[in-house]
């Protein structure tokens, strides 16, 4: 299996808010967010491991800042770490500046993907190749990541 680049299954989302996806406080509905986070998360494992996934965890999923009707949602995804059949996918939510094009933050989520064969079995993953100071980073630290989920799962949690 060849090993791949961060870059080859980097994945980018767009939505515009509509009113449909905005909750009682006049923001985007979090369970909405989530959904489209989901998403890209699978679409990017899709791309790395070129079969079907299932959402296995989602470990960390903060909202930074609200966002409103008419706001552009920009969503990027990236495969961060690889075990043997899991892949942890990094997706990054940001408002973008109709006008300008500037980006805020407002979500940062960590999920594992898990790779499934034809039979809908664990299946393994290429590995991944770091070009960067900052692939090598989250690399690290979706180490202890991985480390922690396993120490929860201990736990009972």
């Amino acid at each position: 299996m060849k090993a791949k680049r961060v870059a080859e299954s980097l994945t980018e989302q767009v939505h515009i808010v509509m009113p449909s996806h905005i909750s009682g406080t006049d923001r985007l509905f979090g369970g909405q967010l989530l959904a489209w986070i989901d998403e890209v998360a699978a679409v990017t494992a899709i791309r790395h491991c070129e079969n079907n996934v299932t959402t296995a965890a989602i470990d960390n999923l903060q909202f930074k800042a609200g966002v409103f009707i008419n706001n552009l949602l920009v969503l990027i995804g990236r495969v961060t770490y690889v075990g043997r059949t899991s892949m942890e996918i990094r997706v990054d939510t940001y408002v973008e500046d109709q006008l300008s094009g500037s980006r805020k933050a407002v979500n940062r989520a960590y999920f594992v993907m898990v790779a499934l064969d034809k039979n809908e079995n664990p299946t393994e993953v290429p590995r991944l190749i770091l070009e960067t100071e900052s692939e090598k980073g989250e690399w690290e630290a979706g180490m202890r990541r991985k480390q922690l989920r396993t120490e929860r799962r201990r736990e009972g949690f």
